[in-house]
């Protein structure tokens, strides 16, 4: 008897193949008699006739979060941060099937469906808890935007090539003042997403830790630093900003900043249950996604 009966399907909307995976993944949960509830966004682009769950409903990811005790994502490693953000707050677990490209998050291959599912059902999975990260910006003492990331909170210049000068504060004490292209606030989920394209260092899912990264500093001395998982930070945006500073949760939640403004940025309180396949290893992940080789063995040894 499975421990999840109320199973959620989030897709990518706008995909033929995210269709085709998600009326697979249906009939799997069909034959394992879940109940099934579906995303509003994507229910219409799914064929009725092959819709015959035992209980088949659709609403907004809330209502998955409230309703589901196991939600199933197919997409890319995007579609899973989308879903995450909203299915930490619920404690609800998530499941990834990859139709995208790199796929660090939704790590179950599209030839492997059937099978995965059917083992996570029978209860032979992996557990990895994830934490987020929150910003809130703070204008005149008052708060005029908060956002949520697993993988980061990024500081950039929007749509204008000019440098960003801010302030860094850890804990209340300052670390230093810098001119660069924008700051990178990576988990180490978010290790090995947009931080790692600037330089930042990979850093295991079970580390506690943040990665700050500057992202083509003017300051040649200023180099990604590695913080504990409960330092409070603080970016203060420079008065001399001749720019509009956005500050970016996942890539996908804005808020759009004014010189002076603060952003507080610390550990969610909430966190991220994934499952994962039995056998599933980071260090493999990052071979095969990273291109990295491992040395050939002959006969074993």
């Amino acid at each position: 008897m499975t421990q999840f009966k109320q199973v959620g399907l989030i897709g990518r909307l706008h995909s033929p193949a995210v269709i085709e995976t998600l009326h697979r993944v249906i009939a799997c949960l069909n034959r394992c008699e879940c109940n099934v509830w579906v995303d509003e966004c994507i229910a219409g682009s799914l064929d009725s006739s092959q819709l015959t769950s035992t209980s088949y409903g659709v609403g907004d990811r809330h209502f998955l979060g409230q309703q589901c005790d196991l939600v199933i994502v197919v997409g890319g490693d995007g579609s899973m941060l989308s879903a995450a953000r909203v299915m930490a707050t619920y404690g609800v677990p998530v499941i990834g099937i990859n139709r995208g490209k790199l796929g660090f998050l939704t790590d179950i291959a599209p030839d492997q469906v059937e099978a995965s599912i059917e083992a996570v059902l029978a209860g032979e999975f992996e557990t990895s808890n994830r934490f987020m990260l929150s910003a809130h910006v703070l204008r005149n003492g008052e708060e005029i935007g908060r956002g949520s990331g697993l993988n980061d909170i990024v500081l950039h210049p929007g749509k204008s090539a000019r440098m960003l000068a801010y302030d860094l504060s850890i804990d209340g004490t300052a670390v230093y003042f810098d001119r660069a292209d924008g700051l990178i606030i990576a988990t180490p989920t978010g290790s090995t997403a947009y931080a790692l394209s600037a330089g930042g260092p990979i850093m295991h899912p079970g580390l506690h830790a943040i990665a700050l990264v500057p992202m083509n500093p003017h300051n040649l001395s200023s180099r990604p630093l590695v913080v504990a998982a409960d330092a409070e930070l603080e970016i203060l945006i420079g008065e001399d900003n001749s720019t509009q500073p956005i500050i970016s949760c996942d890539g996908q939640v804005h808020i759009v900043c004014e010189p002076g403004d603060r952003v507080h940025i610390q550990r969610h309180e909430a966190r991220l249950k994934v499952l994962h396949p039995l056998g599933h290893h980071f260090y493999d992940r990052c071979r095969s996604k990273l291109g990295w080789h491992a040395r050939a063995s002959d006969d074993g040894q």
